[in-house]
């Protein structure tokens, strides 16, 4: 396997790759996957777009990654700004990189996939923080919540609601650079 840089129209090219991975590691339904779609496609031409995929020996996405700056106006910026203290406001979003998606498909979980895409996806990148959301859960279970403990990431907000999902999230982040984990 092996772990690369992708850019914009690389992702795009395995658009359907990236939905289906991303599908397979949160359990979604087929009408959320048609919608994450669109935003995906948005994304991946915002400014400061980063990616990273992770591809087996014949080229199947095993895992992926993408972000970029989060800045006022853009959806998830605007709804964690709202819920935050005015201190943690300054402190967390006025310099911050939005870690918005880091998938690993089920079956290749626990080979430390996402740990090297997290590395990767975050390495030289020119902000003072990084934030993520990911959905509550047992944190002694969740590979995810370990792999985001393990490289220092805090709680910004437990609890919290994103509108027109009926699960709760956790807001999570840490200072840049990245090191260690």
């Amino acid at each position: 396997m092996r772990l690369v840089p992708w850019h914009t129209d690389e992702l795009l090219s395995r658009l359907d790759d990236v939905i289906g991975v991303y599908g397979e590691a949160m359990g979604y339904p087929a009408e959320v996957l048609d919608m994450r779609r669109g935003y995906v496609m948005a994304h991946a031409r915002r400014p400061g777009f980063r990616a990273v995929a992770t591809l087996g020996d014949d080229d199947a996405l095993l895992g992926f990654g993408y972000g970029y700056p989060s800045v006022p106006g853009q959806w998830w910026h605007d709804q964690v700004r709202t819920a935050l203290r005015r201190d943690a406001r300054q402190s967390w979003l006025s310099d911050c990189f939005e870690l918005v998606e880091l998938h690993v498909q089920p079956a290749s979980q626990g080979y430390g996939i996402g740990q090297r895409q997290l590395q990767a996806l975050l390495d030289g990148v020119p902000h003072h923080t990084v934030l993520l959301s990911t959905p509550e859960a047992d944190e002694s279970v969740s590979r995810a919540w370990r792999l985001y403990r393990r490289f220092g990431f805090v709680d910004v907000l437990r609890g919290f609601f994103f509108p027109g999902d009926e699960r709760a999230f956790a807001v999570l982040g840490r200072a840049l650079p990245l090191s260690g984990g």
